[in-house]
């Protein structure tokens, strides 16, 4: 019997699916806003890990000089993952700020609450 490749199951791309699920579980599941803010971390997290992982090449040099014969790292995923971290930390702040806003105009944290006193309001 021949014995086949050793399949690694704990992959960076494979976190990064998980972790991209997970948020989205909670961004679903959940009625609560703050843990809605979280889950949109998470899954930001998520895709950043997952485009890290998917161009990493062993023994890469960063492409600053111009030696012949090694390999290079490529720079746009690198530069695509900081543009995403940076809308990412924006998107938590702009989500943080309107929470906090709806908090004080309806006094809760419920995703299902506020859409019922909103309705309210409208109806009358």
């Amino acid at each position: 019997m021949k014995e086949g490749k050793k399949i690694n199951l704990l992959t960076a791309q494979n976190t990064a699916i998980v972790l991209f699920f997970i948020g989205f579980y909670g961004l679903c599941a959940r009625r609560n806003i703050i843990k809605t803010i979280i889950s949109l971390g998470i899954m930001g997290g998520g895709v950043i890990l997952y485009f890290i992982s998917i161009n990493h090449q062993p023994n890469s040099m960063p492409p600053i000089m111009g030696e012949v014969g090694i390999v290079y790292a490529d720079p746009l995923p690198q530069a695509l993952v900081i543009t995403a971290i940076v809308v990412g930390i924006s998107v938590t702040a702009v989500a943080l700020v309107m929470f906090i806003s709806m908090y004080h105009t309806y006094g809760t944290t419920n995703w299902q609450k506020v859409k019922k006193m909103l309705n309210e309001r409208k109806n009358k």
